[in-house]
C-alpha cells in the first residue's frame, strides 16, 4: 500500500508537548504507521505523483488525560481545498434540524438573537436558524466550502477561529447568544486559544454547544479508523472539563449521542453549576479508567484483531470468486483501507454520494470513486461499508441492491455480513 512511500517532512518534534496542559508526559498507545491525508482524494492527474505520508500515532497524556496524535500537519494543507460536505448526509441534516429546533425553543431565540457556528462547513446547520429568521454567521477555513455555504445564503467568514479572530469579531458584529462547534474542536491545534475565543465571543448568559467524537466509544468499539491527521485530539468529558475550567468556563450539561460512532454534545457557559449528567459521566469515566494508560494500551491489541478478522473475511470472499466494492469515500475509509492494506486486489471500486468525490481516487490505495448508481450497474456480490457510522442510512438508500441479492459488510466493531 503506502508504507513504501517516503515520509513527508515532520512538522512537530518527536516528543511534542500536550496540546492541553503543555507537559511532556505523552505516551504513545497506538501506531497506525504512515498514512496519506484521509480527505486528500486524488484526481486522475495526481495518480502519477508521489503522495506525502505522515506518521499516525495516538498518545495519552498522563497529566490531563487528553488523547492526541503526535503529528501536526499544517492546517492549510488539510483544509484549503476540503472535500467533506456535511449536507450530503441525511443523518447529519436530520440531527442538525432537531438541534436547531431545540436551541430556538430552549434559548428563546428570535430575530434579535445571534448564532455563530465554528467550522460551519457548507451551512448545513445554520440554514435551520435562517429559515426561522434568526441572524447567523458561519466561520470555516475551507474557501471552497465557504463558497457553497454563501451560495445557499448562509453568511460565512473564511478563516481560522481563535482568540484573535474572536476579538476582531467583537468589534465588527454582535457577541453571540449561541456558539455551535460540531466536530471541529478535534481539528484545532491551539485548543487553548480556541476555547479562549469562545469565551470572548459568547454573551455572559449565552451557551456554547460543542460536539466531539467520544474517546470511550472509540476505545470500547475498536474504532481505529476515527484516528486521522485532521483529528488532532480525542476527547473524554474529563479532559474537556479540565480544558473549560482552565479558561473560566463551566461544563453545565452533556449528552451522549450516537453520531460518528458515539459522540458527546456538551453545553458550556460562563457560569453556573454542572448538572447531574456531567457529574455522572465524570464518575463513569473514572471507573472506566480514563486516567490510566492501561485503558488505552489495550486498544492497539483490539485494533490488530479487527484488522486480521476483516482481511481474512475479505480474502475468503475473493478466494470464493466473489466481487467486492465499498461504500463511502469517507476519511475513516482511507484509514481503514490503508491500515488493513485493502486495495485494488480486493476491492473493485468505491461509491459515494458526494459529487465532489466522484471521479477521484481514495488516497494511498487509489481506488476509483463512482456515484452510488454504480452498485446496481456492476452488482458486486459484497459491498464493504466504509462509512459504517451511517450504515442504516446506506441500507435504506441501497434497498434495491439488497433486494437483488447484494450483501453488505460492516467492518466495526467486528466484521459482519448483512443482507442478501
Amino acid at each position: 500500500m503506502v508504507s513504501h512511500v517516503p515520509e513527508a517532512d515532520r512538522l512537530t518534534n518527536s516528543t511534542p508537548p500536550c496540546r492541553l496542559c503543555r507537559t511532556d508526559k505523552l505516551q504513545v498507545v497506538l501506531s497506525l504507521g504512515k498514512m496519506p491525508l484521509a480527505n486528500a482524494s486524488l484526481t486522475a492527474d495526481q495518480l502519477q505523483e508521489t503522495e506525502p505520508v505522515y506518521a499516525l500515532e495516538l498518545a495519552f497524556c498522563s497529566e490531563c488525560t487528553l488523547v492526541q496524535i503526535t503529528e501536526t500537519v499544517l492546517p492549510e494543507t488539510l483544509f484549503d481545498n476540503y472535500l467533506y460536505f456535511s449536507a450530503y448526509s441525511e443523518t447529519m441534516l436530520q440531527e442538525s434540524e432537531q438541534l436547531a429546533g431545540r436551541l430556538i425553543e430552549s434559548r428563546r431565540l428570535n430575530s434579535e438573537s445571534f448564532v455563530v457556528e465554528l467550522g460551519s462547513n457548507d451551512g448545513y446547520q445554520l440554514q435551520y436558524f435562517l429559515t426561522r429568521h434568526i441572524p447567523v454567521l458561519g466561520i470555516d477555513p475551507a474557501k471552497n466550502v465557504v463558497e457553497v455555504a454563501e451560495a445557499k445564503g448562509v453568511p460565512t467568514l473564511c478563516g481560522y477561529f481563535g482568540r484573535e479572530l474572536a476579538l476582531e469579531l467583537c468589534k465588527r458584529v454582535h457577541i453571540a447568544d449561541v456558539i455551535i462547534a460540531k466536530n471541529v474542536l478535534a481539528h484545532v491545534a491551539d485548543l487553548n486559544g480556541f476555547v479562549e475565543g469562545i469565551g470572548i465571543l459568547l454573551k455572559r448568559d449565552g451557551i456554547a454547544v460543542i460536539e466531539v467524537p467520544y474517546i470511550k466509544d472509540m476505545i470500547d468499539n475498536s474504532e481505529f479508523d476515527t484516528v486521522y491527521h485532521e483529528h488532532l485530539c480525542y476527547f473524554s468529558a474529563t479532559a474537556l472539563n479540565r480544558l473549560f475550567e482552565k479558561h473560566g468556563m463551566v461544563l453545565k450539561d452533556v449528552e451522549h449521542i450516537p453520531l460518528h460512532g458515539g459522540s458527546l454534545r456538551l453545553y458550556v457557559a460562563h457560569s453556573g453549576k454542572p448538572m447531574k449528567s456531567v457529574q455522572s459521566l465524570l464518575r463513569e469515566e473514572r471507573e472506566w479508567g480514563v486516567e490510566r494508560a492501561e485503558t488505552y494500551l489495550g486498544f492497539a491489541d483490539r485494533v490488530t484483531r479487527v484488522k486480521d478478522a476483516l482481511t481474512a473475511l475479505l480474502m475468503s470472499i475473493k478466494k470464493d470468486g466473489h466481487s467486492i466494492a465499498a461504500y463511502g469515500a469517507a476519511a475513516k475509509g482511507t484509514v481503514l483501507l490503508n491500515y488493513c492494506e485493502i486495495g485494488p486486489d480486493i476491492l473493485d471500486f468505491v461509491v459515494d454520494v458526494s459529487p465532489y468525490k466522484q471521479g477521484r481516487y481514495i488516497p494511498g490505495v487509489r481506488l476509483p470513486i463512482y456515484p452510488p448508481a454504480r452498485l446496481l450497474e456492476a452488482m458486486p456480490e459484497f459491498t464493504l461499508i466504509l462509512a459504517w457510522n451511517i450504515a442504516e442510512e446506506v441500507l435504506r438508500q441501497q434497498s434495491e441492491y439488497v433486494r437483488r441479492g447484494g450483501k453488505f459488510i460492516i467492518p466495526l466493531p467486528q466484521p459482519k455480513i448483512i443482507g442478501g
